[in-house]
C-alpha cells in the first residue's frame, strides 16, 4: 500500500473511533502505530522502521514540519477532510536519546460533534449561574478531559449578541464569529501579549486557552479584574490545588479573591455505552479557601449514583473516585 492511501486509512479509522490521538512509538526495531480513542489504547498497526519513517515523514512535510529534523521537538498543524467534514490535526514530534524520533497526532474534531455530554446537570447549570457574576472561572482537571470543550459549548450558549476573544495555543476549535488569536512565540506573541491587545478589543468574554505560566496568570487575573468574563484552563489535581497552582505561579491571595469567581474539576468518565461522558464539579472560589484539603465526597456521591444507574462499571467509579 502506498504511503499516502496508508495514512488516509490510518486517519479514516480513527475519526471513525473519535479518537483523540495517534501515536507512532519505536518498539525494539519496529515501530507501532497506535489508537487513543474513549476507552483504550489500542495497536492499530506494527510497521518496520522503514515504514514508519515513511510514513512520519509524510505526515511532517504535510504539515510543513522540518523532515531533515528527527531530534529536536518539533510543532505542526495541517487540515484533513473526510467525506463532507474537515479536521485539524495538531501534530508534535521528538527524538529519544538514540535519535529514533516518535511522533503523535492530535484530531480537532468540530464542536458539533463533539459536544460535551455530562452524566448530572446540576453542576452544569451552576457554572451558568456563576457566569453571570463576570470574572474568572478555572476549568481544572487533566489533559483530555474535555475543558476546552465545555467552556466552548458554555459560551455558546450565553453569547448571545456578545464579543468573544479566545487566546489559545493552538487555537483548538475554530468559531467563525468569534474573534479567536493563536500564540506564536517566534513573532513574540505570546498568552500575556496578546491578552494585553485583547483588552484594547474590549470583548465581552474571554476564553485564555491555559494558564500555564506566571505572566499569563496574572494577565488573566488582570483581565476579570477589569470586569470581563473570563474563561481559562490550568492543570491541577483537584479544585482545591487550582488555588495553591495559580499561588505558585505568583499571584497574590488578595487578587485570587477579588478576580476568581469559580474553579471547575472535569474528567471524561468512561460509560458503558462505550463513550466518554464529562463528571463536572463547580465550587466557589469561598467555599475552596475555607478548606485545607479538598474533600472528594460530592464527587464519589455522583460516580455511586452513575453505578446505582447503571451507567458506569463498579471498576470505573473505584479508578476516578480521587479525580
Amino acid at each position: 500500500m502506498e504511503i499516502d492511501a496508508q495514512i488516509a486509512k490510518l486517519y479514516g479509522e480513527a475519526i471513525k473511533r473519535r479518537a483523540s490521538d495517534i501515536y507512532f512509538l519505536p518498539f525494539g526495531n519496529q515501530y507501532q502505530i497506535k489508537i487513543r480513542d474513549a476507552q483504550t489504547l489500542t495497536t492499530w498497526a506494527t510497521v518496520s522502521e522503514t515504514r514508519a519513517r515513511r510514513m512520519i515523514n509524510y505526515c511532517k512535510y504535510m504539515a510543513d514540519m522540518a523532515i531533515s529534523e528527527n531530534r529536536r521537538p518539533q510543532v505542526g498543524a495541517m487540515a484533513w477532510q473526510l467525506a463532507d467534514r474537515h479536521y485539524s490535526l495538531r501534530l508534535s514530534s521528538v527524538g529519544d536519546f538514540s535519535g529514533t524520533e516518535s511522533m503523535v497526532i492530535r484530531i480537532i474534531y468540530d464542536l458539533q460533534e463533539i459536544k460535551t455530554a455530562f452524566l448530572t446537570q446540576e453542576d452544569l447549570w451552576k457554572v451558568h449561574q456563576v457566569s453571570k457574576r463576570r470574572g474568572l472561572i478555572i476549568f481544572s482537571g487533566p489533559t483530555d478531559s474535555g475543558k476546552t470543550t465545555s467552556i466552548y459549548n458554555l459560551v455558546n450558549q450565553i453569547k448571545a449578541d456578545k464579543v468573544v476573544m479566545t487566546i489559545e495555543d493552538p487555537v483548538e476549535i475554530k468559531q467563525p464569529d468569534y474573534l479567536q488569536l493563536q500564540v506564536n512565540h517566534e513573532a513574540g506573541m505570546d498568552y500575556s501579549d496578546l491578552i494585553k491587545v485583547g483588552l484594547r478589543h474590549r470583548p465581552d468574554i474571554f476564553i485564555i486557552g491555559e494558564i500555564r505560566d506566571v505572566l499569563t496568570a496574572k494577565a488573566a487575573v488582570r483581565a476579570a479584574l477589569s470586569g470581563h468574563l473570563v474563561y481559562s484552563t490550568i492543570h491541577a489535581q483537584s479544585p482545591k490545588g487550582v488555588i495553591n497552582r495559580l499561588l505558585q505561579l505568583g499571584v497574590a491571595e488578595s487578587f485570587i479573591l477579588q478576580a476568581v469567581t469559580a474553579i471547575c474539576y472535569q474528567r471524561l468518565i468512561p460509560v458503558k455505552s462505550g463513550e466518554r461522558k464529562a463528571l463536572l464539579k463547580c465550587h466557589l472560589l469561598a467555599e475552596l479557601m475555607a478548606k485545607t484539603s479538598y474533600d472528594w465526597s460530592e464527587w464519589q456521591n455522583e460516580l455511586e449514583e452513575a453505578v446505582i444507574k447503571q451507567q458506569i462499571s463498579r471498576k470505573t467509579a473505584i479508578d476516578f473516585q480521587f479525580g
